[in-house]
């Protein structure tokens, strides 16, 4: 995955858009510090998804965690194949570990994401 092409947010998912859709997941960052994913909570697909609201849930053998929605839109598909291999989440994040596909209901909240550079400052503001 070409890092600079994504967006991130300051809660650690990661967006890639295309074509007025976007792929969603959590970063690197995000699945160390949960450690070991064994349940993924997906929303229904065809469910709208507001900016800021639960998109996920993540259990791990550490805690359970929400994952936020970085845009608003509808859900058009969830990774099913994190139903039966939630570690891939932490096997490969920004590849085959991607969490839902959503269609952006605003591209304009797509101008409010952090680009590679910005977020790779907070994580080391963070340190």
């Amino acid at each position: 995955m070409d890092m600079e092409r994504l967006k991130f947010t300051e809660s650690h998912e990661w967006v890639s858009i295309e074509d007025g859709e976007a792929v969603i997941g959590i970063t690197d960052f995000a699945q160390s510090e949960l450690n070991d994913i064994i349940y993924v909570e997906f929303p229904e697909v065809g469910a709208t998804l507001n900016k800021g609201e639960v998109l996920a849930v993540l259990e791990s053998v550490k805690a359970a965690e929400e994952v936020y929605s970085p845009l608003t839109g509808e859900v058009l598909a969830i990774n099913d194949s994190l139903d039966p291999e939630p570690e891939r989440i932490n096997q490969d994040p920004f590849g085959n570990g991607w969490i839902v596909k959503i269609r952006l209901a605003d591209l304009a909240e797509t101008e409010a994401l952090l680009a590679h550079t910005d977020y790779t400052r907070v994580l080391e503001d963070a340190k």
